[in-house]
């Protein structure tokens, strides 16, 4: 087992060694290839910022308005009779939005419930088998100015559903 860290900490280093190797190798410029990278990957955050920054502002107000707790209280009433408990339905809204609000209610759920209660496995689960959908649509496909979604929307709500259907036979069956 220990020969799995070592190698998980030699990993990035033989990574750059070999990178750095292959150019000296072939006779590239490596630092001016380093810096037209570095420059390309800038500009391409300065494009994506706009629609982050809109993302955390929205999930920012959703949280502190109290809408997701009134939301869930209704949502609740119908997630219940499935064995879904609406303490989990925030998580499973801004899940959708935001990784780190996610983490954020992911939290707050332990504190209430701890982290073995079955709530708090089933927030673990779906914060596991979930990805955050809306964001990394938003993310990528602005910074590969694609226009037609066409079905993605679509395919990432059916499988954010399937998790946490997934979470929910899981910690049923714990």
């Amino acid at each position: 087992m220990h020969i799995l860290y070592y190698i998980s900490e030699l990993m990035i280093p033989l990574i750059i060694f070999y990178i750095v190797g292959y150019g000296i190798i072939v006779k590239a410029n490596i630092y001016d290839d380093f810096v037209k990278g570095a420059a390309d990957g800038f500009k391409t955050v300065i494009q994506i910022m706009p629609t982050l920054i809109g993302l955390m502002v929205a999930v920012g107000i959703l949280r502190a308005s109290g809408f997701l707790e009134f939301i869930s209280t209704y949502i609740g009433i119908f997630t219940n009779k499935i064995s879904f408990p609406a303490e989990l339905v925030p998580l499973s809204l801004i899940r959708m939005f935001s990784s780190s609000a996610a983490t954020g209610i992911v939290l707050d759920i332990f504190q209430e419930f701890g982290p073995d209660s079955k709530i708090g496995t089933m927030a673990s689960i779906i914060v596991s088998c979930t990805e955050s959908c809306f964001y990394t649509m938003s993310v990528y496909f602005v910074a590969a100015k694609v226009t037609k979604s066409r079905y993605t929307l679509a395919g990432a709500i059916l499988a954010t559903a399937a998790g946490i259907g997934a979470s929910v036979f899981l910690t049923n069956k714990m």
